[in-house]
This record gives C-alpha cells, sequence and structure tokens, in this order.
C-alpha cells in the first residue's frame, strides 16, 4: 500500500454484518474520472482498498481505486428532484448563449 490512511476522526460505523461498508471507485486510466464500480464489506480502509483491487481490477483495469465508507456519503434523492434542482432553472446566464465570442478565439 501507498500509506493512504481514513481520517482517524469519522471511523465508519459497522453494519449488522459486524464491518461496514464501503463503495468503491476505479479510474481506468490517466485522464478519466473515477466511476462507482461496487460496494464490499471491510474492518478498515487499508483492507478495503486490497480488496477491491482484488474484487474490481483483477485484470489490471485501474489505475487508482478510491474506497470510501457508505456512512460518508451524503445524496440528494430523487423525490425530491424538483425543488432540489428548480432553483438552478432560472439562471439562465449560466448558459453560454448570452455571451458573445471575440473575433478570432476557435470554440470546439
Amino acid at each position: 500500500m501507498t500509506g493512504q490512511t481514513a481520517n482517524p476522526a469519522t471511523p465508519p460505523r459497522p453494519t449488522r454484518r459486524g464491518w461496514p461498508l464501503w463503495e468503491v471507485f476505479v479510474r481506468a486510466r490517466r485522464g478519466l474520472a473515477h466511476q462507482h464500480v461496487g460496494s464490499l464489506h471491510a474492518p478498515d480502509a487499508a483492507l478495503a482498498l486490497q480488496n477491491a483491487r482484488d474484487t474490481y481490477t483483477r485484470r489490471g483495469e485501474g489505475v487508482s481505486i478510491w474506497v470510501v465508507p457508505s456512512s460518508a456519503i451524503v445524496a440528494s434523492s430523487p423525490d425530491e428532484k424538483d425543488p432540489f434542482f428548480d432553483p438552478s432553472i432560472d439562471k439562465a446566464y449560466r448558459h453560454p448563449t448570452f455571451y458573445d465570442i471575440p473575433e478570432g478565439v476557435e470554440h470546439l
């Protein structure tokens, strides 16, 4: 291992099975984003990282792995989509249609 450790101030909580649940993210190649590939149970971050490597990158698919305690993830609810995302709909200035592109500037 590379000496990476979990934050001791926020240890993952054990589940009914005894070991906490970890979410696994793998980056396939440099320059790409990490993608969620699955979950696993492990007693600590170091073993979660080793188990994630053994389970999700058996054929050398990844260059980087993240393991995150499931209890540390905060997510919005799909049922609350409208009230959660509505405030951004009325902010049309966030779209590039209101800006002029100066001459000589190439755009994709």
